[in-house]
This record gives C-alpha cells, sequence and structure tokens, in this order.
C-alpha cells in the first residue's frame, strides 16, 4: 500500500527543521514504560528507533504523525460508535512511536497463549460432550448452566476436527511489575485485527529504515493464514469461503470487507445466503453456489432465528441444521462464547490445570468473584478502590473503575452486585504500562493493553504482533476505541 500525505509527500520524506525530536524530557512518572526503565535507561530493542527519532526535527516528526493520520482517514479506516444517536463513523486513532516486545519476551507469551487457547478448546468441547469438569466440581455447573452465552442447543456438537475457537483476541496487561496478565479473552468475534495490519503498513511508511535495522517480524500474512485455517476446517478441495457480516452498520463492518477482500473472497450478509436441498447456498449473479465454510461475524444467538434469538434478522433460518449434519463449517463455532464470560475467566487457571496438567504460564489478574460470599462482601467493601465489570458486556461498557467513579456510581454498581451477584467480577485497578505518545509538539506516556491473535487451525499460531491499544486521554485507563482510545504498531522483535 503506497500513500502520500496532503501537504508533505511520502511520510518518510518531510523536510527537516527547527529544533531535533527528543526523549530527554519524558518522565515515567513511577509508571512501569515499554520504552525507558525507571532511571530514564531505553529498554532492549528500542535502540534503533530512538536513535533515528532524534536524528530528526520536532517539526518533522509531528509532521510524520499528522501524514499518518491523514492516511488514516484516506483510506477509511473506520469504526462504528452505537451509543451515540443511530451511530458515529470514527477515524481508528494511530500513535506513530510503536511498543516494542523482545524477543525473549514474545517466546514466553506464544507459548502462554497456546498453553491457554488448548485448555479452553478442551473445555468448551467438554462442556458441551462429556462435562467432566463439571462432574469433577472443577467449575460450578450453575455458573455454565446460568451463562447468557452457554447455548444447551450445541450440547453433543463436535465441530469440525474438535476445533472450537479458531479465532482469538486474547486481552493482555502489565502493571507495575512490568509482568504481563491475560486480562481477557474474546472468542465470539474477536475484532481489531485490521487495525494491527494497517498500523503496520504505516510504520512501514513512516519509519522503513529502523523496521528493517530492528529486526521486527512480518504481520502481513495474516490474511493467508486465516484463509488456510478456514480451508483446513473445510476438509474438502477448494471449498467455497465467505465472511458473514452483520452489515454496514456493524462497528466493525471495516474490517469485516477489509478481511474478505485480503483473503479474496466473497462477503456476505443474512440477504445473501439461504439454506436449501440441506446445504447452505449463496445467492450469486449465475444462480445458487454451496458454501462451505463461513467466517461469522455475527454472535452466536443471531445466527439462525430457528434455533436461538427468534427476532434476529442477520441470521440465516436453519444454518444450524446444516451445521450440525456437518455440511459446512463455521469459524468460531457456535457455543464459544461460554468461555467469553468474564466469571469462567476466573477459573481458566484451574481448566488449565485440569485438562493439561500445567501451571498457567500467563497468569489472571486477580479476581473476585461476586457469586462467592467471601469476595462479595469483599467488593462491596472496598468498592472505591477496584474495578467492576458485567460477566458479558465489552468495549468497556458495563464497567465501573472504583477511584475514578462518584459515590452515587459507587452505589449504583452495589446495588447492582447485590441484585445479580452472578453477573459481576472485581478486579484491583491496575495502572498499566505505558508507553511515549505523541501529545501536540512533545510525548507523554499513555497507558496500553495488548490484543494478540491466536489461530487455531492445523495447529495453534500466534500472530507475532498484535493490536496495542492506548489510552489517549490524559491518565485514563480505558483503552477501548468507543471509549476514546487509539491503537499503536507492535514490533515483534526476532
Amino acid at each position: 500500500m503506497q500513500f502520500q500525505s496532503q501537504s508533505q509527500g511520502n511520510l518518510t520524506q518531510v523536510q527537516s527543521q527547527g529544533n531535533s525530536f527528543s526523549f530527554a524530557d519524558y518522565q515515567t512518572e513511577n509508571f512501569y514504560d515499554e520504552m525507558f526503565t525507571a532511571d530514564g535507561q531505553v529498554r532492549s530493542g528500542y535502540e534503533p528507533f530512538k536513535q533515528r527519532v532524534e536524528q530528526l526535527s520536532r517539526e518533522d516528526m509531528i509532521g510524520r504523525q499528522h501524514a499518518a493520520e491523514r492516511a488514516l482517514m484516506s483510506m477509511g479506516i473506520t469504526f462504528n460508535v452505537y451509543s451515540e444517536g443511530e451511530g458515529t463513523e470514527r477515524i481508528m486513532p494511530i500513535d506513530i512511536i510503536p511498543r516494542v516486545i523482545p524477543s525473549e519476551e514474545w517466546n514466553r507469551l506464544e507459548r502462554g497463549l497456546i498453553q491457554r487457547i488448548q485448555a479452553i478448546n478442551m473445555f468448551i468441547h467438554d462442556i458441551y460432550n462429556d462435562q467432566q469438569i463439571l462432574n469433577d466440581n472443577v467449575v460450578p455447573r450453575d455458573l455454565i448452566e446460568s451463562s447468557k452465552c452457554f447455548l444447551p442447543a450445541c450440547m453433543g456438537l463436535k465441530p469440525p476436527k474438535n476445533i472450537w475457537c479458531h479465532i482469538t483476541g486474547t486481552d493482555l496487561i502489565r502493571g507495575d511489575d512490568g509482568q504481563f496478565m491475560v486480562l481477557e479473552d474474546n472468542l465470539r468475534c474477536p475484532s481489531g485485527v485490521s487495525y494491527m495490519l494497517e498500523n503496520r503498513e504505516l510504520s512501514k511508511q513512516t519509519f522503513p529504515e529502523v523496521l528493517a535495522r530492528t529486526g521486527v517480524r512480518p504481520v502481513s500474512d495474516y490474511p493467508t493464514r486465516l484463509l488456510q485455517l478456514l480451508q483446513h476446517i473445510a476438509d474438502r478441495p477448494d471449498p467455497t469461503v465467505v465472511v458473514l457480516t452483520p452489515g454496514i452498520y456493524n462497528s466493525a463492518y471495516f474490517e469485516h470487507s477489509y478481511l474478505a477482500q485480503q483473503m479474496g473472497v466473497e462477503l456476505v450478509d443474512s440477504r445473501d445466503l439461504v439454506v436449501s436441498g440441506g446445504y447452505v447456498k449463496m445467492r450469486t449473479t449465475k444462480g445458487f453456489q454451496t458454501v462451505d465454510v463461513i467466517y461469522r461475524r455475527i454472535d452466536d444467538t443471531f445466527l439462525d432465528p430457528h434455533v436461538f434469538n427468534p427476532e434476529s434478522l442477520i441470521g440465516i433460518p436453519g444454518i444450524f441444521e446444516v451445521y450440525k449434519k456437518g455440511r459446512v463449517a463455521l469459524a468460531n463455532a457456535p457455543g464459544t462464547g461460554v468461555a467469553d464470560d468474564k466469571v469462567i475467566y476466573a477459573y481458566v487457571p484451574r481448566i488449565i490445570k485440569y485438562y493439561l496438567g500445567e501451571e498457567a504460564i500467563i497468569p489472571n489478574v486477580q479476581t473476585y468473584i461476586c457469586r462467592e460470599e467471601e469476595d462479595c462482601k469483599y467488593v462491596l467493601e472496598n468498592i472505591e478502590q477496584l474495578v467492576v465489570k458485567e460477566a458479558n458486556e465489552a468495549g468497556g461498557y458495563g464497567m465501573l473503575i472504583g477511584p475514578k467513579a462518584t459515590k452515587a456510581e459507587h452505589e449504583l454498581f452495589r446495588q447492582k452486585i447485590k441484585d445479580n451477584p452472578r453477573n459481576y467480577i472485581a478486579q484491583p485497578t491496575i495502572s498499566l504500562s505505558r508507553v511515549p505518545t505523541i501529545v501536540g509538539d512533545h510525548t507523554e506516556g499513555r497507558h496500553v493493553d495488548f490484543r494478540p491473535y491466536i489461530l487455531y487451525g492445523d495447529g495453534i499460531n500466534v500472530i507475532p504482533g498484535g493490536l496495542t491499544r492506548v489510552a489517549l486521554r490524559k491518565g485514563s485507563l480505558v483503552v477501548n476505541s468507543s471509549q476514546g482510545g487509539g491503537g499503536k504498531d507492535t514490533w515483534v522483535l526476532y
């Protein structure tokens, strides 16, 4: 992808002038900083970037940031915000200072993510089949049966090759001690991978020589790997693959169309598909064509109005029966959302131990389960210091950040927890690590999290990169794009 800034030409050709860009005044402010140690030393892997950037003038560096923002606008990389009237389309902001992860640190994350996905996949399969983990009381049976994302219609399902969670985005954070922790799992329709890919393209345009000299692992083959995964689960030669979108008003519609285009497959919605003769067919100008694999970007319960939500207008009536007969493959498999439940998240270390006999390589954040009496008592008494989350909300919604909330909000959530303790967990307020971020004409630290993407097809593959989300508002810990966050490129080193 090539693009030109509107006023300054190619991003790497902005004219240098004025004083040089420098990190000399940058303050870590007692937070764990991804680029600098507490005493101001540059961390491993960041040296080539810092050296190159400090050869630029301040105007040059800021010009590259502005050109990247204009490029995003010209490429139409957008998302929709549902909470604002009928939906507001926004550009996903980017900051051009990357997050760098050294190889030895990445290798541990990769092992931990493979371990986690393997165990979660075994858990989902067990839940919908033998339920051994429930019979052994490792996970409470009533916890599963009361989960909004547990689908009784999926009992007895055996998806192709027994893979349920084909595409996962696992959210990681690190706190003051610099250790990575899992914040939550996203297994239904994880989004954001298009921003990972486009952020890398912008980095190639902005700092091509630094990327080459630093030895950054590529992520551009993600669409190819995704297509290979989808073809793998079809288990037939030259399968017809489609991406199923809820439609143009979905918050991630850009990503749906982007991935379909990159894979060279059709983007379809419910109007394009129909069940006929026991198979899923796609309407084309040449008549009906049988579909073998569907990468679905709609939630489980909207997939088939005959089986799940009868009011769904974006599903395909009868598709679930076709799926159960093995005549179409779905990624992710229906029912995977049970592992997205934030209460069940708290049990994942036990799930890993149960199925694999291993301790979790990447720990969870300490979590209080409000359905458990002692935990609930602690949360109610200490809500001012905690982050409280609803079990099945996402995008920064249904959440209370205790230290930032008002007394009225504390009382509201106390009552919500008392009314439905099963629906809530709480965690300590963690000071997320920070990365230098361009603010005006200088840099300031902004809090970040990290969403790597894991593909499970012919083996489990962790893409060597991911989406680093950044809270662009000063002091904010909420990184979600719908809540004012943006993105950074993530450089995983060889």
